[in-house]
């Protein structure tokens, strides 16, 4: 293997040379049948689905196209969702997670039916799916979990062990699974999207929401779309709708990288049970086959130094595969709801114009093309089997209340912890390309020196609802604990709920000085008086 591999650049295989179109912002009111919010692969699909039953459809992105999770996904197209279907059956009941099993085979197939109908060329490829356990706990899990299997009629079962170098205790197969080239595939169905009619505006960003006789959105550019129908495909919902998102979901960030393996590749894609988690598929990339490794979550805001997450990967692939080559890195964000099943139908119950899609727990391959269909039924009138287990406005005393209670403490934790932390940086000690929470007149704050030494000082208190954000290093960005907002290292919201910038903090080498304690003003060689 060559030296340490250069980790200073995040950089999504599925984004290297993609011929993604551009769109101009929504530059003047429109009146439109239905309003979709997210460029993300839930977002296109939706749109491209009601786009076909025949709606006028304007779909409203406030970045780029799949510059989110659809973008920086290991794109598993499967119903293997993790060890589910065992919790599925306690707390959902048997006919209920059979359900959610079905609803996720039947995703799979219409993906496929789609890259047939639209012949497009996606790396598409059917490959059986594994769980794969370390410990003897992991092994319990999955000997649970393969008797939901065999209870739900689902085809696997347990085999005896992977076809890598790793130890492990308990193999679990899901068969006839897939997976495929993300942005490949959504750039085919944003090109069929427009053939139908529809719209896409980049850089217009939905900000505010009034539900009169129609529904009218306000952009940032203090622009607004008239619909009859909204679907709201952005994580956390831009518009609450009184259904309280923030408080019954919480962000998870993971990683992956790409890297050429010195063995050769047997086939399938797997995920191991145990802690801390490894996801490995195989793709293709100029031609030559490369592994995705993945893994390594935490909650957002969290997990410490994050460039190690990274090397830590890297670790896993050398030692399970070896590397040939330089791998692309790149992570993601994700949202989890207090029962593991995503939030799919009418923003609030009762509400017939506003839908909300979220919460997919890192599986949104499926579960996109599983909004889809469900929110195109809601607004042609069909009903669906699915609708009742999907609704946002279910609330299952077990898992639910525990989970609430659980992220709401560790928010209020958050919010408490950041206003009596102790911070012993300064922003001239950072050094180029470096970012920190700081100590500035006292208080806490937060720094980033670019590469040509300008400091850009924040202040680190989230505009979403307090709590303080801390600094990822490997992303160079500002991230909140709380509820997952992100933001740019000058400030600027990556990813909401928050919906304003951080406040920027005037600064100056002189004010610094003027603010650091005696002892420290002459250490850095001042012979003024202070």
């Amino acid at each position: 293997m060559n030296d340490k591999l250069d980790w200073s650049h995040p950089e999504s295989l599925w984004r290297k040379n993609a011929n993604l179109p551009s769109f101009e912002p929504l530059k003047n009111s429109e009146d439109t049948e239905v309003a979709v919010v997210g460029g993300g692969i839930t977002g296109i699909t939706t749109a491209y689905l009601l786009a076909k039953e025949g709606k006028q459809v304007v779909l409203l992105e406030a970045d780029h196209l799949l510059n989110g999770t659809s973008g920086h996904t290991t794109a598993k197209v499967t119903a293997q969702h993790d060890v589910i279907y065992d919790e599925l059956i306690q707390h959902f009941g048997e006919d209920n997670a059979a359900l959610y099993y079905r609803a996720q085979e039947d995703a799979i197939s219409s993906i496929e039916k789609t890259i047939q109908e639209l012949n497009i060329s996606c790396q598409w490829k059917r490959e059986d799916a594994y769980l794969y356990a370390t410990t003897s706990e992991g092994a319990l899990k999955l000997e649970k979990e393969n008797k939901a299997y065999e209870l739900l009629g689902v085809k696997g079962g347990l085999v005896d062990k992977v076809p890598f170098p790793e130890q492990t205790t308990a193999v679990l197969a899901m068969k006839h699974q897939a997976q495929f080239h993300p942005v490949q595939y959504l750039t085919a169905l944003l090109e069929e999207f427009q053939n139908l009619g529809g719209k896409v505006y980049e850089k217009t960003k939905a900000v505010k929401v009034y539900e009169k006789d129609r529904i009218e959105i306000v952009t940032g550019q203090d622009v607004t779309l008239t619909c009859d129908s909204l679907i709201i495909c952005s994580h956390f919902p831009f518009h609450d709708g009184r259904g309280f998102y923030f408080s019954r979901m919480y962000a998870d960030r993971s990683y992956a990288i790409a890297v050429e393996p010195e063995t050769e590749w047997k086939g399938g894609m797997y995920l191991s049970v145990d802690t801390p988690s490894r996801s490995v598929r195989s793709a293709e990339y100029d031609g030559r086959q490369v592994l995705i490794i993945g893994g390594e979550n935490h909650r957002t805001g969290e997990g410490g130094e994050h460039l190690s997450h990274y090397e830590k990967l890297e670790d896993f692939a050398q030692r399970m595969f070896g590397i040939k080559s330089k791998p692309f890195k790149w992570s993601a964000q994700d949202l989890m709801t207090l029962d593991k099943v995503p939030y799919i139908g009418p923003i609030q119950k009762g509400n017939t114009r506003i839908y909300v899609a979220t919460g997919f727990r890192k599986w949104g391959m499926t579960n996109s093309r599983v909004a889809g269909e469900l929110i195109t039924d809601y607004i042609m009138g069909r009903e669906s089997l699915y609708h009742s287990l999907f609704t946002p406005s279910r609330f299952k005393a077990d898992p639910s209340m525990k989970a609430f209670l659980k992220n709401n403490m560790n928010v209020a934790g958050h919010l408490i912890e950041g206003k009596i932390e102790l911070v012993g940086t300064r922003p001239q000690a950072l050094l180029k390309g470096e970012g920190a929470v700081v100590q500035w007149k006292g208080e806490r704050a937060g720094a980033y020196k670019d590469e040509n030494g300008e400091l850009h000082v924040l202040d680190t208190t989230c505009t979403h609802m307090g709590c303080e954000v801390e600094w990822n290093s490997a992303e160079h960005s500002w991230d909140c604990p709380c509820h997952g907002s992100r933001f740019s290292y000058d400030g600027h919201v990556m990813e909401g709920p928050a919906k304003h910038p951080l406040k920027k903090i005037a600064y100056s080498d002189t004010d610094e000085l003027r603010h650091l304690p005696i002892e420290d003003y002459y250490e850095q060689g001042s012979t003024d008086q202070p």
